[in-house]
C-alpha cells in the first residue's frame, strides 16, 4: 500500500513537546518497532536538526536512523533506504534538496520505496516535495512556485496559518494560473494519502486544519477539510 503523510508543519521539528503527528506516522507502519530514516537534506544535513530527530524518536517505539548526503553511510543508498519502513523528510530549502536528490538519484529511490510500501512523510520542504507543484521560500526574499516530485497530483502550501503571506500568495498563484488547484495545510496538520487519494487529515493542534483551494466559476474557493484531532492517549 502506497502512503504519503505530508505535514504543513509540526512534529519534532516545531513541537518537541507534542509528538502526536510523529506518533501517528509511526502507527501507520503497523509494526511494534518500525525502522524510520530521517532525510535532513533540505537543512544541509544540519547536525543540530539530526540530533533533535534522534532525541525525539529515541523516546518513541521505533528504530531511528538518518541519511546524510554529505557523510554517506554506504555506497548502496538504494539498499539503505529500501529496507526502511518510514522515510521522514525534514524542512529547509526545497529547491536545494531536490537538486541534491536528483544528483544522487534519491528521487527515483524514493519513488521505488513508495511503490513498494515504504511510508513517505515530512514537513515543510518534506511536504511540498511529494506534489507536482508547491509554494516555497527557497529562492530567498519572496515566496515562489516550485516543481516537486509529482508523486501526488496538484499543488501544496505548508505553513498555511503559520506564515502570513502563505495563504494569500497561494490563492494568488492559483488565481493567476501559476499553480494548479491544491492543498493548504496549517502548522500541526497533516494530509494522509493512500495511493494518490487523500485518506484523511489529522492534526496535533485543536484548531489546525487543511484546505482544498481552487478556482471555480471565476472565483477562488477554499474548502475546509474534515480534520481529526489526535488526542494524547491515556496511559
Amino acid at each position: 500500500m502506497k502512503q504519503i503523510i505530508a505535514m504543513g508543519g509540526g512534529g519534532f521539528s516545531m513541537e518537541p513537546e507534542n509528538l502526536l503527528l510523529d506518533q501517528y506516522i509511526l502507527k501507520q507502519a503497523g509494526q511494534s518497532n518500525p525502522k524510520v530514516c530521517f532525510l535532513p537534506t533540505a537543512s544541509g544535513d544540519a547536525e543540530g536538526y539530526i540530533e533533535r530527530f534522534y532525541n525525539a524518536f529515541h523516546s518513541l517505539s521505533c528504530e531511528p536512523s538518518h541519511l546524510s548526503l554529505f557523510k554517506l553511510p554506504t555506497k548502496d543508498l538504494e539498499g539503505f533506504l529500501l529496507e526502511k519502513d518510514i522515510i521522514y523528510v525534514g524542512g529547509g530549502n526545497t529547491k536545494s534538496m531536490l537538486a541534491l536528490w536528483r544528483e544522487w538519484k534519491i528521487d527515483s529511490i524514493l519513488k521505488k520505496a513508495w511503490e513498494s510500501g515504504t511510508i513517505l512523510a515530512g514537513l515543510s520542504a518534506g511536504s511540498i516535495c511529494w506534489f507536482e507543484e508547491g509554494i516555497t521560500d527557497s529562492f530567498g526574499e519572496e515566496l515562489e512556485t516550485i516543481e516537486g516530485l509529482g508523486f501526488l497530483k496538484g499543488s501544496h502550501s505548508p505553513h498555511y496559518d503559520g506564515e502570513k503571506d502563505r495563504r494569500p500568495l497561494f490563492h494568488s498563484f492559483i488565481r493567476k494560473g501559476k499553480l494548479q488547484a491544491g492543498y493548504g495545510a496549517d502548522d500541526g496538520a497533516a494530509l494522509h494519502f493512500i495511493g494518490e487519494s487523500l485518506h484523511k487529515v489529522v492534526s496535533s493542534r485543536v484548531h489546525a486544519s487543511a484546505y482544498w483551494v481552487e478556482m471555480r466559476e471565476n472565483a477562488m474557493h477554499e474548502t475546509v477539510l474534515s480534520t481529526e484531532y489526535l488526542k494524547q492517549e491515556k496511559r
